[in-house]
């Protein structure tokens, strides 16, 4: 290959590989990381023997991943409140035509299913996300693991035992929980409290992260009444030059809460039965500075 056709080949696969390395990791900046490492490895190693560049690009990035997962673990850092994956500005447009697939990975990259993704073992983690988010054939993912074909069948089957136990039941729909989005909005800055109450569950969980580095609940907030009083009370209190957008972030519509022009938090919805059941507040400034550069 030319250089400019190995640099080709790289970006037509880029967007797969960045998808694989942040459901594997919930962060950005690692899984943008671990994407460049590919890169090197891709760009400067013997390519004499690869016959199919996708494939071997998403080996190479997987085990990159499952590396650097290990070394988070293995730190055991301590995190200041309840901890929430890095927002991800997902925006499938045409490469995702069909709706299903897109309703898939969708599903695949939300907050819900990456905060159970995260009590799995790195190796359980890299065959669901490759078996359940891309579809991706047992033997292909047995050779990139190097691993036989029934112990993977067997990791794929306990991940997705533990998934489906835990992750919450919701809605995927992008209409409806855009709809409610603005009804969110509307209410909550308009102090309605009761308005705020009849969008939300009566068991609603609100979950705020923070990494003690700006404001949230340290804790989760359970019910109607606890979670609309708090929003309620957050929105009087004001933040300096507010604004707020729509943003595509993880698979569904989301709020980006702007101060000065910066962003403040990011707030996003899942729904179910017409009702909000949950509320994510991610204001940790860590995990809002890849917004900073959205148009």
């Amino acid at each position: 290959m030319t250089t400019d056709t190995v640099t080709e080949v790289f970006e037509e696969h880029r967007p797969v590989l960045l998808g694989v390395a942040y459901r594997m990791l919930g962060r950005v900046a690692d899984a943008e990381d671990v994407v460049q490492e590919a890169w090197l490895r891709w760009s400067g190693g013997d390519r004499s023997e690869v016959r199919e560049p996708r494939g071997y690009l998403v080996r190479v990035t997987t085990r990159l991943a499952i590396d650097r997962l290990r070394q988070i673990k293995a730190r055991g850092e301590t995190y200041v409140g309840p901890w929430l994956p890095e927002p991800y500005v997902t925006d499938f447009g045409d490469r995702v035509p069909d709706t299903a697939e897109r309703a898939v990975l969708a599903d695949s990259v939300s907050l819900a299913v990456l905060v159970v993704l995260e009590s799995l073992s790195p190796l359980e983690r890299a065959v669901f996300v490759l078996r359940e988010a891309f579809g991706y054939p047992y033997a292909d993912i047995a050779a990139w693991l190097d691993r036989g074909e029934p112990a993977v069948r067997q990791l794929a089957g306990r991940a997705r035992k533990h998934v489906e136990e835990r992750r919450p039941r919701y809605e995927v729909d992008p209409a409806q929980r855009r709809d409610l989005t603005e009804r969110f909005l509307a209410a909550a800055a308009d102090g309605d409290l009761e308005g705020l109450l009849e969008l939300l569950a009566p068991d609603v969980r609100l979950v705020g992260d923070s990494g003690g580095k700006a404001r949230a609940p340290l804790r989760a907030l359970e019910s109607a009444d606890k979670v609309g009083r708090f929003l309620i009370g957050a929105a009087r209190k004001g933040v300096r030059d507010f604004s707020v957008r729509f943003v595509e972030v993880n698979g569904g519509p989301a709020l980006l809460a702007l101060s000065g022009g910066k962003p403040d938090a990011v707030f996003q919805l899942d729904v179910a039965d017409g009702r909000i059941q949950a509320v994510y507040i991610i204001r940790n400034p860590d995990k809002l500075r890849s917004l900073a550069a959205l148009p």
